[in-house]
């Protein structure tokens, strides 16, 4: 079970002293049901997800190389590009800091992924975290791999809007 919640980054933190970014490359096969392939570094993974945004099924695979170069090619939408950045909390969590590049270049987001609802449903944000945006399906890869150059736009000044308006 992946139980994570998602917020738009105001204001990126300090990366110095962390271990370098994971560079991630991922397309989907399928939006409904998600079945994502990906590349983490030299790593290739198949995913499967069920249905839901704060909590819902994962499943992942190890695949090769020319699986992942096949199965890129029956891609769903737009190659998802972004650098990941490991940040621990005091917590023991750990803050995903995707930061993308491609056609989203400059967007950023977080993802906090927890072991149980309870834990996910008291967390509480550090301050650099924007709007929360876990339970808005615009969000998910999924939905970003789906936009063409314009919508894509329309959603990065979109974004930007709501930043301002902060948690």
């Amino acid at each position: 079970m992946e139980i994570e919640r998602k917020y738009l980054i105001i204001q990126q933190p300090d990366l110095n002293g962390l271990t370098a970014a994971d560079h991630l490359e991922q397309a989907y096969i399928s939006t409904s049901p998600v079945i994502r392939v990906r590349r983490k570094n030299s790593s290739f993974i198949l995913t499967i997800k069920s249905e839901g945004l704060l909590a819902r099924e994962e499943y992942e695979f190890p695949i090769s190389q020319e699986a992942y170069y096949h199965l890129l090619e029956k891609r769903d939408g737009i190659i998802i590009e972004k650098n990941r950045w490991n940040i621990p909390c005091p917590s023991g969590l750990t803050i995903e800091l995707d930061i993308f590049a491609g056609p989203y270049q400059g967007f950023m987001m977080a993802e906090v992924e927890f072991p149980d609802l309870e834990t996910a449903n008291s967390y509480i944000a550090p301050d650099w975290f924007g709007p929360e945006v876990t339970q808005d399906p615009r969000f998910q890869n999924s939905s970003l791999c789906q936009r063409n150059p314009v919508e894509i736009q329309e959603f990065l000044e979109l974004t930007e809007k709501m930043k301002g308006g902060g948690r």
